[in-house]
């Protein structure tokens, strides 16, 4: 197994990966909805990777069986983040076959330890279930906030 930052010529794995994540979480996704999602992964993908979005994967035999995406996100700066870098964990998926191996985990610690390279204040995700636990064992905890969680759908 190889562990690594993907490069632009994983595109394309990327996005069968991201694919796949979107059809397990999300459960039903309609035909428009997923030509919609293939179309913009590709543009999305050739603009973020290696810059504000960073890719960690895991490769067997040169095929992506792993993933774990970093958005590296900046704000103005505020008393929880004094530098106005704050990161956002994407997409932690690994297929079926590679599950219960740790592989999650190892691409975990490299996205924390790059990110302490690179000094980001602090790192936010949503767990799912399935990976509520895996989070708590690397140091992650429930955040409760005095905010309401909302959304404006245009």
């Amino acid at each position: 197994m190889e562990f690594s930052i993907a490069a632009d010529s994983d595109i394309e794995q990327l996005i069968q990966m991201r694919m796949l994540y979107i059809f397990e979480d999300f459960k039903k996704v309609t035909s428009d909805q997923k030509q919609a999602i293939e179309q913009q992964l590709p543009e999305y993908f050739k603009k973020h990777i290696g810059k504000d979005m960073i890719a960690f994967i895991a490769k067997e035999q040169n095929k992506i069986v792993a993933t774990a995406l970093l958005l590296k996100i900046e704000k103005p700066a505020n008393p929880r983040s004094i530098t106005g870098i704050i990161g956002e964990v994407l997409s932690v998926y690994t297929c079926t076959k590679y599950r219960r191996q740790g592989i999650a985990k190892l691409l975990m610690e490299m996205l924390l330890s790059y990110s302490k390279e690179q000094k980001i204040d602090f790192i936010e995700l949503k767990a799912t279930e399935d990976g509520y636990s895996l989070y708590k064992d690397l140091g992650f905890v429930d955040e409760k906030i005095s905010y309401a969680l909302m959304k404006y759908i245009i």
